[in-house]
């Protein structure tokens, strides 16, 4: 059984609200380093099970994709508390992405949404705008 979940349009807001720490994995069949990078982040899912693993389709999922401005993939994202605190292009190599996986689980939220709070009050958007 994978580990990983398929995300699309109809269940992606769902799996994002309903967990706190998402990762997701931008990948298509025709890319031959998102073939490469597949392993990996399927052990790192076997690996981590209280954590999500997500991957969507690009080709199956053009929405999504361009709803995140995915210009190349793979592409890494991590999501927490709905706030996306992680995105890289390029397949990790293993150490890497535990090494990502684990910053990203040290992280302070409340301090992460503070920051946002602050930026967007420089760029002049009101809160909760």
């Amino acid at each position: 059984m994978s580990s990983t979940v398929e995300l699309t349009k109809e269940n992606f807001d769902q799996t994002v609200t309903d967990n706190e720490f998402v990762l997701i994995d931008f990948w298509a069949a025709w890319c031959g380093p998102c073939r490469q990078f597949a392993p990996v982040y399927e052990k790192a899912a076997e690996e981590n099970p209280d954590l999500v693993f997500g991957k969507v389709d690009t080709e199956a999922q053009p929405e999504l994709a361009a709803a995140f401005g995915i210009q190349s993939i793979p592409t890494l994202m991590i999501v927490r508390d709905q706030v996306a605190v992680f995105a890289q292009p390029g397949a990790l190599p293993a150490a890497a992405l535990t090494d990502v996986i684990g910053q990203a689980r040290k992280l302070d939220m409340d301090d992460v949404r503070k920051q946002i709070a602050e930026q967007q009050v420089q760029q002049g958007e009101a809160p909760g705008a």
